[in-house]
Protein backbone atom coordinates (compact mmCIF):
# COMPACT_ATOMS: atom_id res chain seq x y z
CA UNK A 1 0.00 0.00 0.00
CA UNK A 2 1.09 3.62 -0.66
CA UNK A 3 2.02 6.03 2.94
CA UNK A 4 1.39 8.66 0.70
CA UNK A 5 -1.12 11.30 2.38
CA UNK A 6 -1.07 9.04 5.60
CA UNK A 7 0.09 11.34 8.76
CA UNK A 8 2.00 8.72 11.05
CA UNK A 9 3.63 10.05 14.24
CA UNK A 10 7.22 9.44 15.20
CA UNK A 11 7.95 9.04 18.83
CA UNK A 12 11.74 9.25 19.68
CA UNK A 13 12.39 7.35 23.58
CA UNK A 14 16.16 7.61 24.71
CA UNK A 15 17.99 4.79 23.43
CA UNK A 16 20.48 7.61 22.47
CA UNK A 17 22.70 4.59 20.12
CA UNK A 18 19.70 3.30 17.76
CA UNK A 19 19.07 7.11 16.64
CA UNK A 20 21.49 6.22 13.61
CA UNK A 21 19.64 3.25 12.22
CA UNK A 22 16.44 5.09 13.15
CA UNK A 23 16.49 8.46 11.30
CA UNK A 24 16.91 6.84 7.66
CA UNK A 25 13.90 5.23 7.41
CA UNK A 26 12.31 8.30 9.13
CA UNK A 27 13.52 9.89 5.55
CA UNK A 28 12.10 6.59 4.02
CA UNK A 29 8.52 7.79 5.20
CA UNK A 30 8.66 11.09 4.53
CA UNK A 31 10.13 10.25 0.63
CA UNK A 32 6.80 8.28 0.51
CA UNK A 33 5.09 11.04 0.64
CA UNK A 34 3.76 10.85 4.53
CA UNK A 35 3.11 13.54 7.01
CA UNK A 36 5.57 12.80 9.85
CA UNK A 37 4.66 14.74 12.95
CA UNK A 38 7.58 13.78 15.20
CA UNK A 39 7.27 13.42 19.26
CA UNK A 40 9.87 13.06 21.30
CA UNK A 41 10.86 12.33 25.59
CA UNK A 42 12.33 14.71 27.54
CA UNK A 43 15.06 12.58 28.06
CA UNK A 44 15.89 12.67 24.02
CA UNK A 45 15.22 16.49 24.37
CA UNK A 46 17.71 17.38 27.34
CA UNK A 47 20.53 14.94 27.52
CA UNK A 48 23.79 14.86 26.13
CA UNK A 49 25.56 11.88 25.21
CA UNK A 50 28.49 10.17 23.23
CA UNK A 51 26.17 9.72 20.39
CA UNK A 52 25.39 13.65 19.77
CA UNK A 53 23.50 16.58 22.14
CA UNK A 54 19.67 16.47 22.30
CA UNK A 55 19.14 19.88 20.44
CA UNK A 56 20.81 18.43 17.76
CA UNK A 57 18.89 15.33 17.39
CA UNK A 58 15.75 17.76 17.65
CA UNK A 59 17.18 19.89 14.97
CA UNK A 60 17.56 17.25 12.99
CA UNK A 61 13.54 15.47 12.57
CA UNK A 62 12.50 19.05 12.49
CA UNK A 63 14.20 19.42 9.62
CA UNK A 64 13.61 16.14 7.97
CA UNK A 65 10.25 16.18 8.91
CA UNK A 66 9.32 19.96 8.02
CA UNK A 67 7.13 19.56 11.56
CA UNK A 68 8.20 21.27 15.00
CA UNK A 69 8.27 18.47 17.50
CA UNK A 70 5.81 17.85 20.16
CA UNK A 71 7.62 17.51 23.11
CA UNK A 72 4.88 17.66 25.80
CA UNK A 73 1.78 15.75 26.80
CA UNK A 74 -0.21 19.00 26.81
CA UNK A 75 0.50 19.17 23.15
CA UNK A 76 0.57 15.28 22.35
CA UNK A 77 -2.76 14.91 23.55
CA UNK A 78 -4.72 16.43 20.48
CA UNK A 79 -3.29 13.67 18.46
CA UNK A 80 -6.42 11.70 19.37
CA UNK A 81 -9.22 13.24 18.79
CA UNK A 82 -8.01 16.85 16.83
CA UNK A 83 -5.16 15.79 15.03
CA UNK A 84 -6.02 11.77 14.53
CA UNK A 85 -2.78 9.56 13.28
CA UNK A 86 -3.43 7.36 10.83
CA UNK A 87 -0.34 4.83 12.59
CA UNK A 88 2.34 5.87 15.66
CA UNK A 89 5.39 5.28 15.78
CA UNK A 90 7.59 4.57 18.50
CA UNK A 91 11.21 3.73 17.33
CA UNK A 92 13.52 3.36 19.42
CA UNK A 93 11.06 1.86 22.27
CA UNK A 94 13.46 1.51 25.70
CA UNK A 95 12.71 -0.99 27.87
CA UNK A 96 11.27 1.95 30.34
CA UNK A 97 8.85 3.45 27.77
CA UNK A 98 8.04 0.13 27.00
CA UNK A 99 6.97 -0.76 31.05
CA UNK A 100 5.15 1.74 31.50
CA UNK A 101 3.39 1.25 28.30
CA UNK A 102 2.54 -1.91 29.10
CA UNK A 103 1.22 -1.02 32.35
CA UNK A 104 -1.06 1.88 31.22
CA UNK A 105 0.79 4.61 32.30
CA UNK A 106 1.38 7.60 29.43
CA UNK A 107 3.42 10.29 31.69
CA UNK A 108 5.19 11.29 28.77
CA UNK A 109 4.60 13.03 25.44
CA UNK A 110 5.42 9.88 23.11
CA UNK A 111 3.57 7.24 25.27
CA UNK A 112 0.39 9.97 25.54
CA UNK A 113 0.73 10.25 21.59
CA UNK A 114 0.14 6.19 21.37
CA UNK A 115 -2.42 6.22 24.39
CA UNK A 116 -4.09 8.79 22.03
CA UNK A 117 -4.05 6.76 19.07
CA UNK A 118 -5.28 3.55 20.56
CA UNK A 119 -8.25 5.06 21.53
CA UNK A 120 -9.02 6.21 18.00
CA UNK A 121 -8.59 1.83 17.28
CA UNK A 122 -5.58 3.27 15.02
CA UNK A 123 -1.93 0.80 14.99
CA UNK A 124 0.60 1.38 17.18
CA UNK A 125 4.26 0.40 15.74
CA UNK A 126 6.88 -0.50 18.22
CA UNK A 127 10.79 -0.76 17.58
CA UNK A 128 11.89 -2.39 20.44
CA UNK A 129 15.69 -1.36 21.68
CA UNK A 130 16.30 -2.47 25.38
CA UNK A 131 18.95 -4.57 27.28
CA UNK A 132 16.00 -6.43 29.55
CA UNK A 133 13.41 -7.75 26.98
CA UNK A 134 14.49 -11.34 28.03
CA UNK A 135 14.49 -10.13 31.43
CA UNK A 136 12.41 -8.40 34.02
CA UNK A 137 10.71 -6.82 31.20
CA UNK A 138 10.18 -9.72 28.76
CA UNK A 139 6.96 -9.83 30.62
CA UNK A 140 5.57 -6.02 29.76
CA UNK A 141 6.97 -7.27 26.17
CA UNK A 142 4.93 -10.11 25.70
CA UNK A 143 1.62 -7.98 27.25
CA UNK A 144 2.26 -5.39 24.65
CA UNK A 145 2.37 -8.47 21.97
CA UNK A 146 -0.81 -9.27 23.14
CA UNK A 147 -2.99 -6.22 22.62
CA UNK A 148 -5.04 -5.50 19.97
CA UNK A 149 -3.99 -2.45 17.38
CA UNK A 150 -0.29 -3.08 19.03
CA UNK A 151 2.31 -4.19 16.02
CA UNK A 152 5.87 -4.77 16.17
CA UNK A 153 8.83 -3.79 13.73
CA UNK A 154 10.61 -7.67 13.91
CA UNK A 155 13.37 -7.84 16.55
CA UNK A 156 16.09 -10.47 17.46
CA UNK A 157 18.96 -10.23 20.47
CA UNK A 158 21.48 -7.94 19.13
CA UNK A 159 24.34 -9.33 20.90
CA UNK A 160 23.21 -12.81 22.11
CA UNK A 161 26.92 -13.62 24.26
CA UNK A 162 27.84 -10.57 25.93
CA UNK A 163 23.84 -9.51 26.33
CA UNK A 164 21.40 -11.91 26.16
CA UNK A 165 18.47 -10.37 27.56
CA UNK A 166 19.18 -7.61 25.19
CA UNK A 167 16.70 -6.74 21.82
CA UNK A 168 16.20 -4.81 19.21
CA UNK A 169 14.08 -3.44 16.22
CA UNK A 170 15.64 -4.80 12.96
CA UNK A 171 14.96 -0.95 11.95
CA UNK A 172 15.12 -1.68 8.47
CA UNK A 173 11.53 -3.00 8.41
CA UNK A 174 10.04 -0.12 9.80
CA UNK A 175 7.93 0.91 6.60
CA UNK A 176 7.31 -2.56 5.95
CA UNK A 177 5.51 -3.01 9.45
CA UNK A 178 4.12 0.21 9.17
CA UNK A 179 2.24 -0.80 5.91
CA UNK A 180 0.91 -3.89 7.39
CA UNK A 181 -0.22 -2.58 10.38
CA UNK A 182 -2.68 -0.13 8.67
CA UNK A 183 -3.79 -2.78 6.79
CA UNK A 184 -4.29 -4.58 10.14
CA UNK A 185 -1.85 -6.99 9.53
CA UNK A 186 1.58 -8.13 11.91
CA UNK A 187 4.45 -8.18 9.58
CA UNK A 188 6.32 -11.65 9.66
CA UNK A 189 8.58 -13.39 11.29
CA UNK A 190 8.43 -11.20 14.34
CA UNK A 191 11.21 -12.98 15.91
CA UNK A 192 14.20 -13.07 13.67
CA UNK A 193 16.90 -15.68 14.43
CA UNK A 194 19.53 -12.82 15.17
CA UNK A 195 19.81 -9.20 14.92
CA UNK A 196 22.47 -8.41 12.26
CA UNK A 197 24.65 -5.38 12.16
CA UNK A 198 24.16 -2.53 10.03
CA UNK A 199 20.30 -3.74 10.20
Amino acid sequence: MSLKGKRIGFGLTGSHCTYDAVFPEIEKLVQAGAEVMPVVTSTVKNTETRFGKGEDWIQRIEDLTGNKVIDSIVRAEPLGPKIPLDCMVIAPLTGVSMSKFANAMNDSPVLMAAKATLRNLKPVVLGISTNDALGLNGVNLMRLMATKNIYFIPYGQDDPIKKPNSMVARMTLLSDTVEAAILGQQIQPVLVERYRDGD
